[in-house]
């Protein structure tokens, strides 16, 4: 794909890691973009002066991104790192198998930013001095810069009577290995990506919780002097309906009642804040609830990977000792065929031998 700008780009990193993408409607979960850990390449364009971030699944590109100076690679947990691209209106997330790898890729993120940030200060500065001198000098670039091609070479194998059945027998074992690896990993980032986003919306909840905590003292000593002060409207209101037409006029009758209208307005309003607060506070525990499942779930998974690391180790322990036993039958059968030869050449001095003796 793209023959083109591959002529042009060089690759300067690569690294191995799921891909993810985040849910066009929710904006909260992560959807897989690949099954088991694809290459993702940092590829540099010299005629444009363009860096991009590239990842091709199978047959298509999953990840093709333009790195701009206002991008940030985020490290959300100790293997799982995200990044948002404003043109394709998504946010890719990349999980790894260490923590190595993930420094070492945001190590390189930033690396590439600032490069583009130069690059962009660089041609901004160059239109501008296009521009006041009127002058068009475009420059062709004779070398284009390419990158050297893979080559891989596997070196010949001479042995002797290798038995199909047992080739077939080990591929088949190696690909239900990659399977099962491959199974596991996906599940353990999945479940890290979700209580990655269980942990994030908990601490806004936190946050959000011991804020209200802090002003309930104050609202609460705010609405006691309300209520005091609603009263003492009250009893002056009584007061003067009681006296008549001896108290004060009735335009500050009706100032005092209009008060005691926004003072119950506004007792109202803090007795819905406290309502919603205390709704807050039940979904943060519901919150907390789904964090601890969502952990229990991530620690049978890590014993389930661990079970299958087993049953791995277990199956390259089969494996090596099959290899062994069908070098050891190779050895015994060029031993065997050595001895053949020998015999065969024996044979065939008695009977040189014989034929002598006859034609005397």
């Amino acid at each position: 794909m793209f023959p083109h700008h591959r002529e042009r780009e060089q690759p300067i990193f690569s690294a191995r890691a799921h891909v993810f993408q985040i849910d066009p409607t929710t904006k909260r979960n992560w959807i897989p973009a690949s099954k088991h850990a694809v290459t993702v390449s940092f590829f540099y364009d010299a005629n444009r002066n363009v860096y991009r971030i590239i990842s091709v699944g199978g047959t298509k590109a999953i990840i093709n991104c333009t790195v701009t100076p206002s991008m940030t690679f985020t490290k959300t947990s100790q293997k799982f790192g995200q990044w948002a691209d404003s043109r394709a209106n998504t946010v890719y997330g990349l999980g790894f198998a260490t923590e190595q790898q993930l420094h070492q890729f945001s190590d390189k993120f930033k690396e590439v930013k600032d490069a583009a940030r130069l690059a962009r200060e660089k041609s901004q500065d160059k239109e501008l001095a296009n521009t006041a001198l009127n002058i068009a000098a475009p420059q062709d670039l004779s070398d284009e810069l390419q990158s050297p091609p893979v080559m891989c070479v596997n070196g010949p194998e001479d042995k002797l009577f290798r038995s199909q059945s047992a080739d077939i027998t080990l591929s088949s074992e190696k690909e239900r290995i990659k399977k099962m690896l491959s199974e596991g990993s996906i599940c353990e980032m999945n479940l890290e990506a979700e209580l990655f986003t269980l942990q994030d919306s908990n601490s806004k909840l936190v946050a959000a919780l011991h804020e209200a905590n802090a002003n309930v003292e104050q609202w609460k000593k705010q609405l006691a002097a309300y209520q005091e002060e609603t009263d003492r409207l009250r009893d002056q209101v009584a007061e003067l309906e009681a006296h008549g037409g001896q108290g004060p006029s009735d335009l500050l009758k009706d100032e005092l009642t209009q008060s005691l209208e926004e003072l119950e307005a506004l007792l109202k309003a803090k007795d819905e804040e406290i309502h919603i607060l205390q709704s807050k506070k039940a979904e943060y525990h519901e919150m907390e609830h789904e964090r601890d499942e969502a952990i229990h779930r991530l620690r049978e998974t890590e014993m389930r990977n661990s079970e299958l690391e087993r049953r791995i180790q277990n199956s390259e322990q089969n494996l090596n000792n099959s290899l062994e036993e069908r070098d050891r039958m190779d050895s015994e059968i060029q031993r065997a065929i050595e001895i053949l030869d020998i015999k065969i050449f024996d044979l065939n001095d008695l009977r040189q031998s014989l034929v002598k003796l006859i034609d005397k």
